[in-house]
């Protein structure tokens, strides 16, 4: 049981680092050479790569209902406003759902953090 984490450009690097210290697949849109793109590329990235997209982009929120809206799947989004989680809340949540859902779970879902 686990899901493995496509992070969007705007998420801080130690969100990343703490994850992959934990030993949660993590994968960023840097390294996956999707920065530049545009938010319905990128939830189609990441679906293609069946990883659920975490991002700090409200945008990707209105994106996301759109698409569950007409039925058009998506892997899952997890969103998080930037003031209001931490980086240590982040990492924590974020451990919690990839070690304890399948990515089947997440199927066309939207989450939001912090989880309490």
């Amino acid at each position: 049981m686990s899901v493995t984490l496509y992070m969007d450009v705007h998420i801080p690097y130690a969100i990343t680092t703490g994850l992959r210290l934990r030993g949660v697949d993590v994968l960023t849109s840097q390294e996956d050479g999707s920065r530049r793109f545009l938010d319905p590329d990128l939830l189609d990235r990441s679906t293609e790569l069946g990883r659920i997209l975490f991002t700090q982009d409200e945008d990707l929120l209105e994106e996301a209902a759109t698409r569950q809206r007409s039925g058009e799947s998506f892997a899952g989004l997890i969103y998080a406003h930037q003031t209001n989680v931490t980086i240590g809340q982040s990492v924590d949540d974020l451990e919690l759902i990839a070690k304890t859902f399948d990515a089947e779970e997440w199927m066309n879902r939207v989450e939001f953090l912090p989880l309490k």
